[in-house]
Parts: C-alpha cells; sequence; structure tokens
C-alpha cells in the first residue's frame, strides 16, 4: 500500500500542467489525490463519492468536481491536512478557483466572460447606471421625467411593443449565450461520467437536489460553515430565498404575458391579481435573501471560496437587490410624480441584470444543474474500478 507522502509526490509529478491544464485544476488533482487516499469526507456531499470512483482526474473530471461542489466548507473544517498542514488540502477554495476559470472557459463569447470576471461589481453597477441613465435622458427629452398625467399606467411612458423590443433580445441573448456555454461544457464532462444518456429518472433527480438545495447541509443536516466552523443553515436559507424569489417574479413576469397576448388584460396589474401577488412575494423574497447573501459575503472565512472572484459575486447580488428594490418602489411610487424616473431605473437595472446573466455568478446555477445530471447518471452506473462493495 502507497504512503500518503508517496502519493502526494506522485500527484505532484502529475500535475505537472503538461496536458495543458491550468494551475488551478493542477493543484485540484493534487488534492484529490489525498482526498482519495483517506475519503474522511466520503459521506460529505456529491464531490466525493464522485471522487472515489476515479483513480486518475483529468481536466474535464476536475471541471465536473469542480461544478458538483457547493463550497459549503464542511470539508474544510473536518481535513486533518487542511492548512496549516503541510498538504495543505483547502478543496472548498480549490474547486471555486476551477469554477471561476469555468465560466470563462465556457462563455460565449469568451472575451465578454474575461471582462466580466475582472470587473464584476463595476461592470454591472456601470450597466445598470448607463442603461437607466439612457432612459432617463430619452424620458427628459419628452418632457415625461417628472411628473404628467400618467395615471399610474407606466405604458404611457414606453408602450407595450417598445419594451418587448427592448428586453426581447436581451432576454434571447442570455439564453442563447447560456445554452451554448452549459452544451460546451456537458459535451467535454459526459465522457468522463460514464457517457451514458440521461434518463428521466436523473433530471428528475438533479432538479430535486437543486430545489431543496441538498449539498448545501454540510453532510448531515445541520448546515454548512460560513465565518468559523460552526454550523449553519444561513446559506441555505438566503440561497432559497434568493433563488425562489427569482423564480417567482419571473413567473408573474410570465403570467402577464400570457394575459396579454391570450386574454387581452393589459398591465398594470393590481392585487389580488395573481401576477401582483406573485411578483410582490416575489420580491420581497429577492430583497431578503439578496440581503444575506452579502451579509454571509462579508462575512465568509478567508479559506473559503476564492476571494479573487468576490467583485463578481458582489455584481450578481448588487443587480439581483436593486431589481427587487427599484420594482418594489415602483409599485409604491406608481401614483406619484417619481414614477417615470423610477421607471427607468427599474427598466435599466433589469436589463443589465439580464445582459450579463451568461458571464456572472448566475452561471454556476446553469453549470452546477448540469454536473448534478451527469452526477445522477454517473451513480446509477456500476463503478469501474471494483474496489469495494460499494
Amino acid at each position: 500500500m502507497l504512503s500518503l507522502e508517496s502519493l502526494v509526490k506522485d500527484a505532484r509529478s502529475l500535475a505537472s500542467g503538461a496536458d495543458g491544464s491550468s494551475a488551478a485544476v493542477d493543484e485540484v488533482t493534487r488534492q484529490m489525490a489525498i482526498c482519495n487516499a483517506c475519503r474522511y469526507c466520503e459521506g460529505f456531499c456529491a464531490v466525493f463519492p464522485a471522487m472515489t470512483r476515479r483513480l486518475e482526474f483529468g481536466p474535464a473530471d476536475i471541471h465536473y468536481l469542480a461544478n458538483l461542489c457547493h463550497n459549503c466548507g464542511a470539508c474544510l473544517h473536518a481535513c486533518q491536512y487542511a492548512p496549516p498542514h503541510e498538504f495543505a488540502v483547502n478543496v472548498p477554495q480549490a474547486m471555486a478557483k476551477v469554477r471561476g476559470e469555468t465560466y470563462v472557459a465556457y462563455a460565449w463569447p469568451q472575451p465578454l466572460g474575461a471582462l466580466y470576471e475582472r470587473n464584476g461589481l463595476t461592470v454591472s453597477l456601470a450597466l445598470a447606471a448607463g442603461l437607466a441613465l439612457f432612459l432617463i435622458l430619452a424620458l427628459a427629452l419628452n418632457g415625461t421625467v417628472w411628473g404628467g398625467d400618467l395615471g399610474g399606467n407606466f405604458y404611457n411612458l414606453f408602450p407595450h411593443n417598445l419594451l418587448v423590443l427592448m428586453f426581447a433580445p436581451v432576454f434571447l441573448w442570455a439564453v442563447l449565450a447560456l445554452g451554448i456555454g452549459v452544451t460546451r461544457f456537458l459535451r467535454d464532462v459526459s465522457p468522463a461520467t460514464t457517457g451514458q444518456a440521461v434518463a428521466s429518472g436523473d433530471a428528475v433527480q438533479a432538479a430535486r437536489d437543486v430545489a431543496t438545495l441538498k449539498y448545501l447541509d454540510g453532510g448531515h443536516g445541520e448546515g454548512c460553515h460560513n465565518e468559523d466552523d460552526a454550523y449553519s443553515l444561513s446559506r441555505r436559507r438566503a440561497h432559497h430565498l434568493t433563488f425562489y424569489g427569482f423564480m417567482l417574479c419571473f413567473a408573474a413576469t410570465s403570467l402577464a404575458t400570457v394575459y396579454h397576448y391570450v386574454f387581452g388584460w393589459e398591465a398594470p396589474y393590481d392585487l389580488p391579481s395573481l401576477p401582483k401577488v406573485l411578483g410582490a412575494v416575489g420580491g420581497v423574497s429577492l430583497l431578503l435573501g439578496t440581503a444575506g447573501l452579502f451579509r454571509l459575503k462579508w462575512s465568509r472565512h478567508p479559506l473559503h471560496g476564492d476571494a479573487a472572484q468576490k467583485p463578481m459575486d458582489y455584481g450578481f447580488i448588487a443587480l439581483l437587490f436593486l431589481t427587487s428594490l427599484t420594482g418594489l418602489l415602483l409599485w409604491w411610487l406608481r401614483g406619484t410624480d417619481a414614477l417615470a424616473l423610477m421607471l427607468a431605473l427599474h427598466l435599466g437595472v433589469v436589463m443589465a441584470l439580464f445582459a450579463t446573466l451568461p458571464y456572472g455568478k448566475f452561471a454556476h446555477g446553469i453549470f452546477r444543474t448540469a454536473a448534478l445530471i451527469r452526477f445522477a447518471v454517473e451513480r446509477r452506473q456500476p463503478s469501474s474500478l471494483a474496489l469495494s462493495d460499494d
């Protein structure tokens, strides 16, 4: 039986970058060799059962494992080889760096991904401010930036067809860019995960894991870690509030589209109409969730995650927060002179959010879902190693 030190030396020699892999990928390769010899964290999350099916780790394997990782921190605080040990095993941080490379490598067009990686917060806020200012100037030219007899109806400022022409290309671009990116990702990692086709049960299992954030429970249901080694469900709850708040707002917009085109019921809608209920509940949930995520991100332990990605994280959180805040304010101030100004601000933020979706933190949800689908496919197949009965 090889000693752990020998495995580490072998891992370092293998992680030489000869296959064209990056330093971040090589570092995960080194750490996975150590973890595969130890296996103390085998029941913590999806990463470690997937790891035990491998003796060697190519770049495709590492990208797959990195996107399975939910960065809960449980393995870091349980690891006997974590810093300051000389092995310096820090799986959450190493995986986070590879995920950052994943977003850039599979972004389409790729130069936009690299730009957003470097200046996430600045790009997000500058784009939102620029778009809002453009709309404000357009309203100012018509003398409708403040006041006016609008009857609380924003279609008196921007007709419905004009809003469709403004937002449809941005939304379709985001869908296209994300679709191309995740398709390329699946094309690369599928051969490394048995290459078998996805069955309906695989998609259902992955959807269940995503919807419940199964792997943010620390492997034992008590939660993961944030600023210290204490268990907490705070990250799971904040993610749930954010995710479901976003989905409720999206459902409200989709239902309003059906109302408009199918039934001829034009906005604005008021309580107790279903679009307004969904939008109000979703907006409040999104506001609370993003505020919680910002607080948790601000106080996160420095060994968790990749500090270089914080601007990207903050940029996405800021746009989500501002989307919900300006949307709620627009509803509250709809009958006042501030309607035009609030509408311009809200539209600018929403356009910036959708324009940056493929190149920021939102992409992690898409790639993680794809990785979980491949994990569901892989784990229903017998292990090719046959090292034990599991």
